[in-house]
């Protein structure tokens, strides 16, 4: 048995259970909002949770990303093919939200289908991925008006979370199905990046990017795990910061200034069981990193097989 340094995540917040399947957490740092997927709800939570917007019909609201310079809240809205318990249609959008809950903005690009699953959020692109197909769609300074696919078609297969880089010229992509991508936001290439034993690193959901350390949620198999991610040139180097058991049916992380915020048991787990009731509400937990973004409050664990890392995934 080897020692581990693990960080111990603290829950903050606890969503009323009748909010069956939470999927997206954002936050300015003193607001916390989360979105509710089946009654298409999103709630601002401060010391009491309230409901501030309920989406249009068909459209449910899926990962959430604050945009600290516009203050707005970015909302990726769909109504996917394959869920049982929501009625497909062929376009999602992007919706951009007032703090309050108004609608400012919605796009979607023209004349194809569209299916955004989640969305990121910086002052210079605001980018959102199609889980469907895996193109990624930037709204980005400098260019026309609109979304502009970022990747090219038949690249990714199932796009997730993404994180413009610091030199604002690429893009960290979490393909569900590839693994993880760096796009060139110039050609539209996309080079996928191994992890530290070769393989490539599937099932990572939502990705931010803290300092030059990404985060990300990998729920590709049971339990979940909170991943963080340091790219090179030719791969990545990932490491468990919670060790290997702390998340059970997790979907989004955010950053909200001081601490990682995440969705641990989002309900997902129940999708295909009809008339299910929950009794225990989804837990929003909140990890405090440094100024260079590194998780704190660790303190020592013990995990077979030594340090939770690459081998620790499938």
């Amino acid at each position: 048995m080897a020692a581990v340094a693990a960080v111990v995540p603290q829950t903050i917040l606890t969503i009323d259970p009748r909010h069956r399947i939470v999927e997206g957490v954002a936050s300015d740092g003193s607001t916390i909002w989360v979105s509710s997927i089946l009654d298409r709800q999103i709630l601002a939570c401060a010391k009491v949770c309230r409901t501030i917007a309920i989406l249009p019909e068909p459209l449910h609201p899926f990962a959430l990303a604050w945009d600290w310079g516009r203050k707005i809240l970015w909302v990726a809205a769909d109504c996917p093919p394959g869920v049982s318990v929501i009625r497909a249609c062929d376009r999602g959008a992007l919706i951009g939200l007032s703090p309050s809950g108004a609608i400012r903005y919605r796009f979607a690009p023209k004349d194809i289908a569209f299916h955004p699953g989640d969305v990121s959020a910086s002052q210079s692109a605001i980018l959102v991925s199609d889980s469907q197909n895996g193109l990624v769609w930037g709204l980005l300074s400098g260019r026309r008006a609109g979304l502009t696919a970022i990747n090219r078609p038949g690249d990714g297969k199932s796009a997730q979370g993404t994180a413009l880089m610091p030199s604002g010229t690429e893009v960290i992509v979490a393909d569900y199905s590839r693994g993880i991508g760096r796009i060139d936001l110039k050609t539209t290439a996309t080079t996928w990046l191994p992890r530290q034993d070769g393989k490539p690193l599937r099932g990572v959901d939502g990705l931010i990017r803290c300092g030059s350390v990404y985060f990300g949620i990998y729920n590709g198999s049971t339990p979940g795990a909170l991943v963080a991610i340091t790219p090179s040139p030719t791969g990545i180097t990932i490491e468990l910061p919670l060790g290997r058991d702390a998340l059970p049916d997790p979907t989004q992380v955010a950053y909200d200034g001081k601490r990682l915020l995440l969705v641990a048991d989002s309900g997902w787990a129940t999708i295909d069981r009809p008339g299910f009731v929950r009794t225990r509400g989804t837990p929003i937990l909140a990890v405090p990193v440094s100024k260079d973004c590194k998780p704190q409050s660790a303190r020592v664990i013990y995990k077979r097989g030594g340090v939770a890392a690459a081998k620790s995934l499938p």
